[in-house]
């Protein structure tokens, strides 16, 4: 046994004693993931999460997760000669992301609510089904790779920049990192996997990709929340920050830091934007755009996964990654406690909102060192 060949999933087991269960949303990346690993002889298991009401989803386009994925997703392990499951997950995903998304918008926060269901609900409840079902592992189809080092399973980006997800999985722990597997993160464009799909002849070989978030397919932030929370959006003031009242807004929730357009007070001979969102006196404040310009940022929840512990040493000079659309930039990380650290940029950068994630990363590698939740602080 000890000399046992790894298999490609890097188990040393043959192909057919290696159960996988394969997290599938219906869309092309993870379809081609579960056929793949269908072909080479995997005990495959397809599982699908119903994460809100699909009935009510079933013609939204865009967004993953919704009745027609789950219809896709079935018929691709049908195709494929694997088992399928569809798990109601609709309870959990309420309480681990949608609620925390509308609290986090009520408080002047901009969320990303997908990292918060990777992180409590794929790679968390899901994870245990997994091993409920005694696989060996769980794949996803994530860009994103897992590599084996000297202190065991270590987070890369993507080979692909432009696909790459490692900012939507910062919160991945060592312990899950053991057990998933990323069989799309090795590969160098989306038209290799959409190829794939094609050779296996999979109906969701030119299927678009999903763009929106999927309880807010349609982009419209502010009308979720309003929904989930009625009455919510109180009317306020929008004020300069040298105290000048320019005008009214419908409520804090229609605006983000760094927003520029539709404010709604024209006729100024300058450009404005919001910089801060004051939420207890319901104000929308604004200023010019230097005042977005941050060189600290404060970030707390840290996980993470560098190979000495994140507090034994003074500072760490990684890449950050403020936004998902952003390239990393260089900083010098201080850990103020095992998952508090403040964050100076050595480049400042404009329009750092609370509740967007901060996400570390080797400066002269593709490693990703983890990352942690901004916050205001100070």
């Amino acid at each position: 046994m000890l000399d046992q060949k790894l298999n490609s999933l890097g188990l040393a087991k043959a192909p057919a004693d290696t159960r996988v269960v394969v997290a599938m949303s219906g869309g092309v990346d993870s379809s081609v993931v579960a056929a793949e690993l269908a072909r080479e002889g995997y005990d495959v298991v397809g599982v699908t999460l119903q994460l809100y009401d699909h009935g009510a989803a079933l013609a939204k386009k865009g967004a993953c997760c919704a009745g027609i994925d789950i219809h896709d997703a079935r018929r691709v392990a049908e195709e494929m000669g694997f088992p399928h499951y569809v798990l109601d997950y609709e309870n959990v995903f309420r309480d681990a992301v949608i609620d925390e998304f509308a609290d986090s918008y009520l408080a002047g926060a901009t969320p990303v609510p997908c990292i918060r269901c990777n992180e409590r609900v794929k790679f968390r409840d899901l994870l245990e089904t997994a091993k409920d079902l005694d696989a060996d592992c769980m794949a996803t189809g994530h860009y994103i790779q897992r590599k084996t080092g000297a202190h065991g399973a270590e987070l890369h980006r993507a080979a692909d920049p432009a696909r790459d997800q490692s900012y939507f999985l910062f919160s991945t722990t060592p312990d899950q990192l053991e057990f998933l597997r990323f069989p799309l993160g090795h590969l160098v464009s989306k038209a290799e996997t959409r190829a794939l799909a094609a050779r296996h002849g999979l109906a969701v070989a030119d299927k678009p990709d999903s763009q929106d978030i999927c309880f807010v397919p349609d982009g419209d932030y502010a009308g979720v929340i309003e929904k989930l929370r009625p009455g919510a959006a109180e009317p306020g003031e929008i004020v300069h920050a040298d105290g000048r009242v320019l005008g009214a807004h419908p409520g804090v929730i229609h605006y983000t830091v760094g927003q520029r357009r539709g404010l709604g007070i024209g006729g100024l001979d300058e450009p404005l934007y919001v910089v801060k969102l004051d939420v207890e006196a319901r104000r929308v404040i604004v200023g010019p755009r230097e005042m977005l310009s941050t060189r600290t940022v404060p970030v707390r929840e840290i996980n993470w996964l560098g190979d000495a512990p994140f507090a034994s040493r003074a500072e760490w000079p990684l890449a950050v990654k403020l936004r998902s659309t952003r390239p990393p930039q260089e900083a010098i990380l201080r850990p103020l406690s095992e998952t508090e650290a403040e964050v100076e940029l050595l480049t400042p950068e404009e329009g750092v909102s609370p509740g967007q994630a901060c996400v570390f990363y080797d400066p002269e590698g593709s490693r990703v060192f983890g990352g942690g939740w901004i916050w205001r602080g100070h």
